[in-house]
C-alpha cells in the first residue's frame, strides 16, 4: 500500500506541468488545422483564378470569341467532370473566368512565375511546390472561393465596378 502512494506522489510530481503542456499542444494542433484549411482554401481559390486566366487567354487567341468561348466552356466542363467529378460545370468555369477578369493581379506577379503561353510551363526547377505559382497567387485572395462566388453574383460587384 505504501508503494502505491509513493507511485501516485511521483506521478503528481512528474505531471505537475502536464495541464499546461496539454493545453499548449491542443492549441498548436488547432492552429495547425486552421492554417492548413486556410492554406488549402487559398490554393484552391488561386487555382480557380488561374483556370479563369487560362480560359480568357485561350479565348483571346481565337478569332470568334463568343461562340468559341461557349464551346470551350462546354468541352472543358465535360472533360474536367470526367477527370475530377463535381465542381467543373459550365457555370463554375464561367465564374472562374469572371473571377480572373474581375480580380486581375497578373501585373503584380513576376513574368517568370506566370507564363502567358498555353500550355503553361513553369521554368523554375526546384520542388514541385516551387514550380507552381499557386501559393504566390493565393496570397492575393484572403477569402475562400465561396465568398468570391457570392461577390461575383451579387450587388457588391456592381458597386466595385462603379468605383473603378
Amino acid at each position: 500500500m505504501k508503494k502505491k502512494k509513493e507511485i501516485t506522489r511521483a506521478r503528481k510530481r512528474t505531471l505537475s506541468g502536464y495541464d499546461s503542456v496539454l493545453k499548449s499542444v491542443i492549441k498548436l494542433i488547432d492552429e495547425a488545422r486552421h492554417t492548413s484549411v486556410r492554406t488549402v482554401d487559398a490554393i484552391m481559390t488561386a487555382t480557380y483564378w488561374e483556370i479563369g486566366r487560362r480560359i480568357v487567354e485561350f479565348e483571346q487567341s481565337g478569332k470568334r470569341r463568343a461562340a468559341y468561348g461557349i464551346a470551350l466552356l462546354k468541352r472543358l466542363s465535360n472533360d474536367l467532370t470526367i477527370q475530377f467529378g463535381k465542381g467543373f460545370s459550365e457555370r463554375n468555369l464561367e465564374l472562374m473566368r469572371r473571377f480572373y477578369l474581375t480580380w486581375p493581379i497578373s501585373q503584380t506577379l513576376s513574368a517568370k512565375s506566370i507564363s502567358t503561353e498555353l500550355p503553361i510551363s513553369y521554368e523554375i526547377s526546384q520542388t514541385p511546390s516551387a514550380k507552381s505559382p499557386l501559393p504566390q497567387i493565393g496570397k492575393y485572395f484572403p477569402l475562400p472561393w465561396s465568398a468570391y462566388v457570392r461577390l461575383l453574383s451579387g450587388k457588391i460587384l456592381d458597386i466595385l465596378k462603379h468605383r473603378r
